[in-house]
């Protein structure tokens, strides 16, 4: 007498597709040190799930949280704060639907949601410190076709984890290059989006920014105003 075999009934394509993309938002985050976008702060995780997040805001203020991730979200001890991470490849997506309760680990101008990125090897906080330093190296050397090759992929490769700040230091340095290696159209096309704030006065750039970040602008930007002028 024939064996019947009972069929598991197969799930519907979209069903199963939807599962799965639950799954991956709920999971928690490979370990690693990432970077959150725009620069500003970092999301470290451990193979344990535990996490730290450091965030800085305007005018000084930062956010310190740490806690333990499991499917895709931890809840910080002793308050209401909830904290949602959903992981898709390098990148991890940072929410709270507890903002008041989060906003305790936060000072009044931070916040910590966002995108963080794992950066490429050239963009973590070490490598580019090492090629800056590369840089200057061969700029005292005045080798500046070398220094202009070894600064110029940091500002293409890793935009989107740095800083303004950063950004506008790393103009101003890879400008002067160019400028010394004889190429002031490069310079000026370097330094272009600078050019704007650059050209206000400081009481008119102390207007624009908190006090804390101003003292921490305005030094850059006189750099990028006197560095337009040697271009011209």
């Amino acid at each position: 007498m024939p064996t019947c075999t009972r069929l598991l009934p197969l799930l519907p394509l979209a069903l199963a597709f939807h599962l799965g993309l639950a799954h991956a938002q709920h999971a928690t985050p490979a370990p690693g040190t990432y970077v959150r976008q725009g620069g500003g702060g970092d999301l470290v995780v451990r193979a344990n799930g535990r996490f730290h997040i450091q965030t800085m805001g305007s005018n000084g203020h930062s956010c310190d949280l740490e806690g333990t991730i499991a499917a895709g979200h931890a809840k910080l001890a002793d308050t209401a704060c909830v904290v949602d991470f959903t992981p898709a490849g390098s990148r991890v997506q940072v929410q709270t639907r507890t903002t008041e309760a989060c906003q305790y680990f936060c000072g009044m101008r931070a916040w910590f949601d966002g995108d963080y990125l794992l950066p490429t090897p050239g963009c973590t906080d070490k490598a580019i410190a090492t090629t800056r330093r590369n840089f200057k190296r061969a700029y005292d050397t005045r080798d500046y076709r070398l220094a202009l090759a070894t600064l110029a992929p940091v500002l293409q490769d890793c935009d989107a984890v740095l800083t303004s700040l950063t950004k506008g230091w790393l103009r101003n340095d890879l400008a002067l290059a160019q400028l010394r290696a004889g190429d002031a159209a490069a310079c000026r096309q370097t330094l272009a989006p600078l050019a704007e704030q650059a050209g206000k006065t400081d009481e008119q750039l102390r207007e624009d920014y908190p006090p804390a970040d101003a003292d921490a602008m305005l030094p850059m930007f006189k750099a990028a105003r006197t560095n337009l002028r040697l271009c011209q």
